[in-house]
């Protein structure tokens, strides 16, 4: 869990990371048996993003049209952590850029600086708060 401290001493941040394509995705098609679809699987660029939802009730953002890495990832927590300009808690998944070794002295560098990265559990997106928000963007 979380430590205790007094309120207004703790700034949280949950981040996680959306890819967005500018065409509808083809879920199903349904076709006769013995005939071939004739859809086809149109593929466009996807923007991807990065966010944290703070405490603050900001949304800090960084956008790009390019494969998400650790080294992106990393890049994002420095200028994060320099925004809040305080202590920051970071709540996000267990993505595997998230934990990449490459990176590793880089997040031991922004620990000193005062972030701490916690994990939530495998496979729980419901308690990373910033899943509505890529929701109602997707889906709404």
């Amino acid at each position: 869990m979380l430590e205790k401290t007094k309120l207004g001493e703790l700034t949280l941040s949950y981040m996680d990371e959306a890819g967005f394509v500018q065409t509808q995705p083809n879920r199903s098609a349904w076709t006769e048996t013995g005939e071939v679809h004739l859809i086809t699987a149109a593929r466009g660029k996807r923007l991807n993003v990065m966010a944290a939802l703070i405490s603050t009730g900001e949304l800090f953002t960084a956008k790009f049209w390019e494969t998400t890495t650790a080294a992106l990832f990393g890049g994002f927590l420095g200028l994060l952590l320099e925004s809040v300009g305080r202590p920051l808690t970071v709540i996000l998944d267990n993505a595997s850029i998230h934990k990449a070794k490459e990176i590793q002295p880089l997040l031991a560098l922004l620990k000193e600086k005062g972030l701490t990265l916690y994990f939530l559990p495998p496979y729980s997106p419901e308690l990373n708060r910033i899943e509505k928000l890529w929701h109602k963007m997707k889906y709404e």
